[in-house]
């Protein structure tokens, strides 16, 4: 049978682009469909900005201990709408950027909403297009318990585009992107306070970080509120919001911003009118090659609700595309030593097992750990401590697992994760020369385990 396409995409987000260049560049004719904007997540509402109003937010700090070095700075003043048009200039440029990346390539761009009529075509603002093989690549969306008043909430979706800086923020929820945006609205001015239903934030993070990071936002003077849950939200009439707790509390506020979850994007994609089948939390079953129980129909990225990481998508797609049209190159994706980073003030870097992970796994563990105030601050008045942590199997000596808190985090753990990929051990550690002075040579430095 002949086809209009070897490949279709659906989502130009960061996977889907990479999957349709490279499929390109192997020789496929591809076409890609987009119904929002090039980039997805990531490039317009999601790493880039919120990278970037984190930098901003730390300009806060920045100007406080700016006088311990002798500087003298008339009182700041932060304006929100400039951050937000500068952060827009740069993200059309980098919709620019991928829309020649994609172009450029040889892939036919089709922007419009497109939809499945069946296993191998697709229907885009009134035309339809056969392909041999498609691909799903929709990633997710936020989503906003279903209480009363829950159309007066926010979501990340929303924050980057809020006209004007909010007084009070409440954030709800205990993942990074709640951590993040939280220290993101206190940073800039904003009386935050974050609220999770659980006991302690960033479940699945290593124990150590979780406490750290929490004992580090108190200090700083973020409210945070564990074991609370928000069961409606109310509009006053002077515009400000009033969130009613289970216990019964209000909360007063100008914003309540919701990070409680993502939900892979499948509406109005015709699944029904094919094969493909959704495990039981509602993503797309996929098999080792990212084939779903469509054979001619693929899917990566956050439907699939595996690593839900922008670099994770790209290597899916990376991975698809050899393994249609290059299969002699084509690897399985390893999901192991994937490392992450949060991008809290301050921030979090780890790769490997946590503490509990390596104990439940049935590892003898020595565990290295180290806390202490930067040499950057020791001319300054805040108190500020940096975690750094080891776990170590005692038996084969081998790094299991990196964990750390604090300024640059995420830029010294990539390094830290070749290592750990390259499966160094801790002599290899303790062999390696630091960098002096850095925060980063404390990890070649940990010498003495610490009790547990």
């Amino acid at each position: 049978m002949s086809f209009d396409f070897d490949l279709f995409v659906i989502g130009a987000g960061s996977g889907g682009v990479r999957a349709a260049r490279f499929a390109a560049g192997f020789g496929a004719r591809v076409a890609v469909a987009e119904s929002r904007y090039l980039g997805g997540t990531c490039v317009n509402v999601g790493c880039v900005p919120k990278k970037l109003l984190v930098y901003g937010a730390h300009f806060h700090e920045d100007f406080e201990q700016a006088s311990g070095f002798g500087w003298t700075v008339d009182a700041p003043k932060f304006d929100w709408p400039t951050l937000i048009a500068n952060k827009n200039r740069e993200i059309q440029r980098l919709n620019g950027i991928y829309r020649n990346l994609l172009v450029n390539s040889g892939v036919t761009l089709l922007e419009g909403h497109a939809r499945l009529c069946d296993a191998h075509t697709v229907e885009i603002n009134g035309q339809r297009f056969s392909a041999a093989n498609i691909l799903l690549a929709t990633g997710g969306w936020p989503q906003v318990p279903d209480i009363p008043g829950k159309e007066h909430a926010i979501t990340s979706n929303e924050a980057f585009f809020l006209p004007a800086l909010p007084r009070r923020v409440l954030v709800v929820g205990g993942g990074y992107i709640a951590v993040e945006f939280a220290s993101i609205f206190h940073g800039l001015g904003a009386q935050t306070t974050q609220l999770y239903r659980g006991d302690l934030f960033l479940r699945g993070f290593d124990q150590s970080v979780r406490e750290h990071l929490r004992d580090e936002l108190q200090k700083k003077g973020l409210h945070l509120q564990f074991n609370a849950n928000v069961i409606r939200i109310d509009k006053r009439a002077d515009g400000s919001l009033a969130a009613m707790l289970q216990d019964g509390r209000v909360l007063e506020t100008d914003c309540v911003f919701y990070a409680t979850g993502r939900r892979p994007m499948l509406d109005n994609l015709g699944l029904e009118n094919t094969a493909v089948e959704l495990d039981r939390h509602g993503f797309i079953k996929v098999d080792e090659a990212y084939r779903s129980t469509e054979p001619s129909i693929r899917a990566i990225g956050d439907v699939i609700g595996r690593v839900q990481l922008t670099p994770v998508a790209l290597a899916e797609g990376m991975a698809v595309a050899r393994h249609l049209f290059r299969p002699a190159e084509y690897r399985p994706l390893d999901y192991k030593l994937i490392p992450t980073a949060v991008f809290s003030l301050p921030n979090i870097g780890t790769v490997g097992l946590t503490e509990a992970e390596a104990i439940s796994q049935g590892h003898r563990i020595k565990v290295f750990e180290s806390r202490f105030r930067p040499l950057k601050l020791t001319l300054t008045e805040a108190q500020d401590k940096t975690l750094m942590k080891l776990i170590v199997d005692a038996d084969s000596d081998k790094v299991l697992g990196c964990h750390m808190v604090g300024p640059d985090a995420g830029e010294i753990l990539q390094g830290i994760a070749v290592a750990l990929k390259a499966g160094a051990t801790k002599a290899v550690f303790d062999d390696t020369i630091g960098i002096h002075p850095t925060a980063a040579e404390e990890f070649v430095t940990l010498r003495t385990p610490v009790a547990r």
